[in-house]
């Protein structure tokens, strides 16, 4: 069983797809980076492929910060985890700073998942014919 596969929700999240077709892309580039400091004039409202639009209704993204939320206090255990074990003789305020630092560095990652996340829960796969 391929959990990653065209259909599926993680293939939609994973690879940047439209979560209706999986063929065109939800963000312009596949780097979050890229979209959220050189492209953001060019975010995209809707599928190329599909005409799905992306905002089902005002407010619709309001719902992606519970996501992003989520992410960010995973990120930050992730780092405590890492600090704690790699490095347990570490100074507290250090770990503090570098686990702030590590959330700061990993924002825009966690804004693009969030919203592909957020868009998943509403949106399901229609293979075209």
């Amino acid at each position: 069983m391929n959990l990653i596969k065209e259909g599926s929700k993680l293939y939609s999240i994973f690879f940047n797809k439209c979560p209706r077709c999986n063929k065109a892309n939800f963000w312009v580039s596949n780097n979050p980076f890229k979209n959220i400091f050189l492209k953001n004039s060019e975010d995209l409202n809707s599928c190329s492929n599909c005409s799905l639009k992306y905002e089902l209704e005002i407010g619709f993204w309001y719902g992606a910060m519970y996501i992003s939320y989520a992410l960010g206090v995973a990120v930050m255990l992730f780092f405590w985890g890492s600090l704690v074990f790699f490095l347990p003789l570490l100074n507290i305020n250090l770990q503090v700073i570098i686990i702030v630092f590590g959330i700061i560095l990993l924002a825009p990652v966690n804004y693009h998942l969030s919203r592909l996340i957020w868009i998943n829960f509403f949106v399901d796969y229609k293979k075209e014919n």
